[in-house]
C-alpha cells in the first residue's frame, strides 16, 4: 500500500483494523453506524425502565446523525431498508424519549410484531451490503507503491472497420497501472470503473445492459476506489519494467482485472489494459465520445464463432499498436512519467475470456511478445498455426459434457507453440472468479467459486508472477512445481 510515516502510529493502526473489518461486511464505516443506531432504536424499547429512556435518546441521535451524512455523501441501495426501520420506528420512540422511564408504551403485543419487522429490515439491508458490496481491493504486496494512468491513441494508417465512414480510423484507449513512487495516505486513489463519476457511471450502464443485470448491482464498483494513484511518479531509479498487455472478455472493459493488474505493477512489472472499441460496452473518450458496443446478431454457433475470430483479430492489432504506443513513451515521443523506464523487449500477452483468442494471435503475428497467458477463455483464430512464445493457459474445472470445444481446442493451442505450454485447471474456480467479479459479486458458489472474494485472484496473481518472472526476467523457478501447487497441470512441448 501507498502509505505515509504516520500509518505505523497505533491510533492510526487501530483505525484502519477497523476499517477493515467494516469493510469486510461490504459496509462503510458510517453505514456501520446507522445499523448500529438502527438496531439500538429498535431494542429500546425492550430495555429495562432506567435505560431505556436514555438508550432511546442516544439510538436516535446516533441514527439520525449518520443517515444525514449519507444522504449528504451518497446514501447506497442497501442502506435503504435499513433508514425504513429508524423512520418507521423513531415515532414510536419519541413517547419514550420525552416521557417518563415508567411512562404508558405501545403494548406489547403491538410493540413485538414491530420490533421483529424492524429488525428483520435492518438484516435485509446488511445482508444487501454483503452481497453487493463496495469492493475492497486488496492490497498490493509487491515492493513497488502503483501508479495509474489513462491513454489514447489513434492509428493513422488503420481504417475503423466497424463504421461506414471511409475516414474514421481506429481510436484505442488504455489503463496504464505502474511501479510508482508511494504517495501519503490522503492521496485520493483512482476511482475503478472510471476516471470521473461519469465516465464510471457511463461504463456501468453499458456494462450492465450488456450483461443482462440490474444497474444497481454496480452501484458499489461505481463508488469504489482501487489502491492505484492517478499520475503518480513513477518508482525512483533507472530500472526498465517488462511489459503486460491485457485484453479483456467480451463486451467488459479495461478494468475488469484491477485487482490483478495492481499486483503485478507492485512486483515490477508495467500492465496495459486495453478497451477495444466496439467490442467493449462502452468506451469513454476524453474530448467526451462514447462508442457503445456493435450490434451483433448470431443466430447459430458457427455464426458466433466466426464472430469471435473476427474480434479476436482486430484484439490482436489493437494490442501490437498498444505494444506500439508503449514504445513511444519509453522513447520519449509522447511526454509520460514511464519515459525511458519501459522495457518492451521483455513484453507478455494476456487474455482473459474471449481475450485469449486476441492474445494467442497477437502472439503469432507479432514476436515482440515474449510470452503468453491465458485465462480462462477459448483461443478462437481463424487460422492457426505456430507460435514461439511460451503459454500459461489458467482454467476452471470444466467437463466435456458442459463445453466439448473448450479444452481440446485450448489444448491443441498449447501444442502448436514451438516451445513450453502449461495448462492449469484451478480447483474452486469459476469463470467470473478470473476477474475483479469476487470483489462485487455476491458470494454464492455457482458464481464466483469456492474461494472466497480475494484468494481466487492472489493464487492467479502468484503464478502469473511467477510465470513472468521467469520468462520475462530470466529467473531461475521450478515452474511445474509452482503450478502443480495449485491444481492438475499439464505439460505440452519441450521441458
Amino acid at each position: 500500500m501507498q502509505a505515509s510515516s504516520s500509518s505505523s502510529h497505533p491510533a492510526s493502526l487501530a483505525a484502519a483494523s477497523v476499517n477493515e473489518m467494516i469493510s469486510g461486511i461490504g459496509m462503510t464505516p458510517i453505514e456501520a453506524v446507522l445499523v448500529v443506531g438502527a438496531l439500538a432504536l429498535v431494542s429500546a424499547r425492550w430495555l429495562p425502565p432506567r435505560f431505556r429512556r436514555r438508550a432511546a435518546i442516544g439510538a436516535a441521535a446516533v441514527s439520525s446523525a449518520s443517515a444525514a451524512v449519507l444522504a449528504v455523501v451518497g446514501l447506497r441501495w442497501q442502506m435503504v431498508p435499513v433508514l425504513a426501520a429508524v423512520v418507521v420506528v423513531l415515532p414510536f420512540t419519541a413517547r419514550t424519549m420525552l416521557g417518563k422511564p415508567g411512562g404508558r408504551r405501545v403494548r406489547w403485543w403491538l410493540a413485538g410484531p414491530g420490533s421483529a419487522a424492524g429488525v428483520l429490515s435492518i438484516v435485509a439491508g446488511v445482508g444487501a451490503a454483503i452481497a453487493f458490496p463496495v469492493p475492497d481491493f486488496p492490497a498490493p504486496t509487491g515492493k513497488y507503491a502503483v501508479g495509474t494512468s489513462v491513454v489514447e491513441w489513434t492509428d493513422s494508417d488503420r481504417p475503423e472497420t466497424w463504421t461506414t465512414d471511409p475516414d474514421d480510423v481506429r481510436a484505442l484507449q488504455a489503463q496504464i497501472w505502474y511501479p510508482a513512487e508511494a504517495s501519503p495516505d490522503e492521496v485520493e486513489r483512482a476511482r475503478y470503473m472510471g476516471r470521473s463519476e461519469a465516465e464510471a457511471n457511463a461504463a456501468a450502464d453499458a456494462e450492465a445492459d450488456y450483461l443482462g443485470f440490474p444497474r444497481f448491482i454496480l452501484d458499489g464498483s461505481v463508488t469504489a476506489r482501487t489502491n492505484a494513484v492517478p499520475d503518480a511518479p513513477a518508482a525512483s531509479g533507472k530500472e526498465q519494467f517488462p511489459v503486460v498487455l491485457f485484453t479483456p472478455g467480451m463486451g467488459v472493459g479495461r478494468t475488469t482485472n484491477t485487482a490483478w493488474a495492481e499486483e503485478l505493477a507492485s512486483h515490477g512489472y508495467v500492465v496495459a489494459a486495453l478497451d477495444h472499441p466496439y467490442d467493449t460496452a462502452a468506451v469513454v473518450f476524453a474530448d467526451g465520445r462514447t462508442v457503445r458496443r456493435a450490434k451483433h446478431r448470431v443466430s447459430s454457433d458457427a455464426e458466433g464463432y466466426r464472430l469471435g475470430e473476427e474480434l479476436a483479430a482486430v484484439k490482436a492489432r489493437d494490442l501490437s499498436s498498444a505494444l506500439t504506443h508503449l514504445g513511444r513513451f519509453d522513447s520519449g515521443k509522447v511526454k509520460s512519467v514511464l519515459a525511458g523506464r519501459l522495457d518492451t523487449d521483455r513484453a507478455a500477452v494476456v487474455g482473459m475470456s474471449a481475450g485469449v483468442g486476441g492474445a494467442f494471435q497477437a502472439a503469432r503475428t507479432d514476436e515482440r511478445f515474449s510470452a503468453v497467458i491465458a485465462l480462462d477463455g477459448f483461443p478462437y483464430d481463424g487460422d492457426p498455426g505456430s507460435y514461439d512464445q511460451p503459454v500459461l493457459a489458467l482454467t476452471q474445472k470444466i467437463g466435456l459434457e458442459d463445453n466439448p470445444r473448450y479444452l481440446p481446442a485450448l489444448e491443441r493451442m498449447l501444442k502448436l507453440s514451438t516451445t513450453t505450454g502449461y495448462m492449469l485447471t484451478i480447483p474452486g474456480m469459476t469463470h467470473p472468479a478470473f476477474t475483479d467479479a469476487p470483489l462485487w459479486m455476491p458470494p454464492v458458489p455457482s458464481l464466483v467459486g469456492t474461494l472466497g472474494r480475494t484468494e481466487g485472484n492472489r493464487i492467479i496473481a502468484e503464478l502469473t508472477i511467477g510465470f513472468l518472472d521467469a520468462e520475462l526476467r530470466g529467473r531461475p523457478a521450478d515452474l511445474p512445481g509452482l503450478f502443480a501447487e495449485h491444481g492438475e497441470l499439464s505439460v505440452y512441448g519441450a521441458g
